[in-house]
This record gives C-alpha cells, sequence and structure tokens, in this order.
C-alpha cells in the first residue's frame, strides 16, 4: 500500500519554524495500530489524517505515543495541504472530529480555525507539578491543560522542566501551559506534555483554546496577538468568540513524499 505524505509547519512561513505536523490523506481508515504506527515513524509532534468523503472530511490527530482529541497546529497543516496540494477549491472547510465540527476558512495565506473556546479556573497546583518546575508560577488556572500564569517573558523564556518528576503526572490527553503577558506580543506562553516522546510542543494551537479567552479577559482586548517561544517559535493570531475561539497563522510545506505499507 502507498500513501501519501506531507510535512508542513505550521503557524509560521519559515521552513524550519513553527510546528511540523505529517499530513496522510486516506481512501478508507486503517487500524488504529497501524495509524499510530505511522506516528511514531514520522517522529514529528503529530500526524494528522483524514478521509474525504463528498462535502465532509473526518480528520484524526495522532502524536507518536496516542490519538489526541484535539490539534490546532495539524488541522491548520491538513487545510494548507487541502488548499496547495489537493486542489481543494474552496475558501472553507469543515472538520468533523472527535471534539466535534471544527471550521478553517482561507484567505491570502492564512488560516483561520474555529475552535471551542476552554476557559480555565482557579486551582491548586499539584504538589508533583511544582516540584518539576524551576521557576514557580504565580497563578495557577486548569481547563484541559494547566494553565501557569508568571510574572513576565523572561520568565517563561527561562522555565527548566525537571523531566523525572514531571514524567510522573498523568494528565493525558492535557499537557501544562506557562504563560505570561508578552513584551512584542500581547502574550506568550510554552507548552510540555508530560510522558511524551516529545517534551515541548512547538506551537500549540488547542493550548489557545484556554489562553485566548484566559488573556482577553485579563487585558480586555478582543483580538490578541500570541508567540510561543519554543526553539522553533510560532505566531498566533487570535480573536475571543464568546463560546468559540478563532486561531489563525500561515503554514509553510516542507517536505513530500510516500509511505508503502505492506
Amino acid at each position: 500500500m502507498k500513501l501519501n505524505c506531507f510535512q508542513i509547519n505550521a503557524f509560521t512561513d519559515q521552513s524550519f519554524g513553527g510546528n511540523p505536523a505529517c499530513v496522510v490523506p486516506l481512501d478508507r481508515w486503517l487500524d488504529d495500530t497501524v495509524l499510530l504506527n505511522i506516528a511514531k515513524e514520522n517522529a514529528v509532534p503529530e500526524t494528522a489524517f483524514f478521509v474525504k468523503h463528498e462535502e465532509s472530511i473526518h480528520l484524526r490527530w495522532f502524536t507518536p505515543d496516542i490519538e489526541m482529541d484535539l490539534c490546532g497546529h495539524a488541522t491548520l497543516a491538513t487545510a494548507h495541504c487541502l488548499k496547495n496540494h489537493l486542489d481543494f477549491d474552496k475558501d472553507e472547510m469543515k472538520f468533523k472530529t472527535l471534539s466535534g465540527d471544527l471550521g478553517v476558512t482561507t484567505q491570502n495565506g492564512m488560516y483561520h480555525l474555529d475552535f471551542p473556546s476552554r476557559m480555565p479556573v482557579a486551582v491548586e497546583l499539584p504538589e508533583v507539578i511544582k516540584n518539576s518546575l524551576s521557576i514557580q508560577p504565580k497563578e495557577v488556572y486548569k481547563a484541559r491543560d494547566y494553565v501557569l500564569v508568571y510574572n513576565d517573558e523572561k520568565e517563561i523564556q527561562s522555565i527548566q522542566i525537571h523531566r523525572q518528576t514531571f514524567d510522573q503526572i498523568n494528565l493525558n490527553p492535557g499537557g501544562v501551559i506557562v504563560t505570561a503577558k508578552g513584551e512584542q506580543a500581547d502574550f506568550v506562553s510554552r507548552f510540555f506534555t508530560p510522558q511524551a516522546s516529545i517534551l515541548e510542543d512547538p506551537v500549540t494551537g488547542s493550548a489557545h483554546c484556554s489562553l485566548i479567552p484566559f488573556w482577553a479577559k485579563r487585558l480586555n482586548k478582543k483580538e490578541l496577538f500570541a508567540l510561543q517561544l519554543s526553539k522553533r517559535r510560532g505566531e498566533l493570531f487570535c480573536q475571543n468568540k464568546k463560546d468559540r475561539v478563532q486561531i489563525s497563522g500561515k503554514a509553510k510545506t516542507y517536505a513530500m513524499g510516500s509511505i508503502l505499507l505492506d
């Protein structure tokens, strides 16, 4: 069996920036074990698989470890793949996913993701997370992910994770967001996933389902510009829309090839 595979960097227009995702179009769903093995072999943060049937596009996301319930950057990468490599002639796409129906529109090279809003609520910081952080947060919140708020961008850049302690946390499929008000952006963040092959996710669209409503309320702004401060960095253009958020960004195709299965 031969499958097409596209490696696309999301939330960037650079060949070595943003968050890499592999996008694999399918005619029909393969066994979940095969999908997970493909994701492991690809060794990027997420591999997106989709099956197109008439007007609907069924989309799933796999890390090298598990299937995810929501992934922003691989959704953006899938939209870019459809639009730029598979002759999809509409500017609006509807994806059926584990998180419900997700819409993506495209205009002038920018992709706009319509995602659910997940406002985090104040909680106590678990001791195991506290012990894994080199710098302690000033505030702690949680939705799907823990949202740890810091004093400034410098602290976000300086945070180190004690991996052995951090991997004692069981948050599947969630993670830990560290965030602060930005210097050249409205807010900045980094994202870490315990027990994952890739500890720090380069750019995390799904994390912004919580970051957007949180910072929109705190800064009293509906439109925000965000930076994720991983080594690859990513730019996200955000809008708060009541029970939904819009997460926008660019994409850059890095590689195209084939997967050969027995």
